[in-house]
């Protein structure tokens, strides 16, 4: 693996028919959507809620999160958009942010529970090991797009980048930090975890309201430590706030606020 990804040169086409092209980055997002209902579909049974409503708030959730992450990245990067408005809609070429997409999936989540009176924290702890495992495999569409790496490297898994593809300051560097990586690992890890205490505990307890939250929380915490760990190495242009980069900005929002939302619903259940 060391190897490959020190000497294999990505290129984002995966192949050709005729005059259209065909994405290794859409076929990454199309996998991990695979994945990711495979998943939800085998955690539905441990959670008692019918395969029909998987199969109607999946779609919602693929829909809405894609373009909820291709919005956010939008308003990201709009100096860029209002010059190249047609660029708005060639996904293929990356621009899939994941806190547009977390973001988007809470609200269709939240109305949809309301819609069909199923508790809000657990439909989120259903779907939250997919979306980790999903993320995990799609970061790998970043690779063969060369986007979103980390900073020069001389590691012996360090991956090259093509000079179009680098930043001007770092032109005469060859191997840079293979990121994506990194959070397709984390991601993989934080997707099994979830999968297997999901599996465990509604095995062996009722349905718990504060195992949903509890559940969903870890998602979000864990995810966000290792977000905001990794944007000290990426090297791609963000905005900045108190001297912190955006994503580490909502990372430690997100982690504050689901803390808190643990330690609320932690006192409650005592009382």
């Amino acid at each position: 693996m060391i190897h490959f990804l020190h000497t294999f040169q990505p290129e984002p086409v995966l192949f050709t028919l005729g005059p259209i092209n065909l994405y290794w980055y859409g076929f990454f997002i199309v996998l991990g959507i695979i994945a990711a209902l495979a998943t939800t579909f085998l955690l539905a049974k441990y959670h008692n809620i019918k395969t029909d409503t998987v199969f109607d708030l999946s779609l919602w959730l693929i829909i809405g999160g894609i373009a909820g992450a291709r919005v956010y990245d939008i308003i990201l990067e709009l100096p860029y958009y209002l010059q190249n408005p047609l660029q708005t809609l060639a996904v293929w070429q990356g621009g899939l942010a994941i806190h547009g997409g977390i973001i988007a999936g809470i609200i269709i989540t939240w109305f949809f529970a309301k819609k069909h009176r199923i508790n809000f924290w657990r439909l989120t702890a259903l779907t939250v090991p997919g979306l980790a495992i999903a993320q995990a495999i799609g970061r790998w569409g970043n690779y063969f797009n060369q986007e979103l790496f980390g900073l020069p490297t001389a590691l012996p898994w360090g991956i090259p980048i093509d000079l179009w593809h680098r930043p001007w300051q770092y032109s005469s560097s060859l191997y840079f930090q293979p990121t994506f990586l990194y959070e397709s690992l984390g991601c993989l890890a934080i997707g099994l975890i979830l999968v297997v205490l999901n599996i465990c505990f509604l095995k062996k307890q009722k349905l718990n309201a504060y195992f949903y939250i509890w559940s969903t929380a870890l998602f979000m915490i864990l995810y966000s430590i290792l977000r905001f760990s990794l944007e000290f190495i990426r090297s791609d242009k963000t905005p900045y706030l108190f001297g912190l980069r955006w994503p580490q900005i909502v990372s430690l929002a997100i982690i504050i606020l689901f803390s808190l939302i643990l330690i609320y619903y932690a006192r409650r259940q005592k009382k």
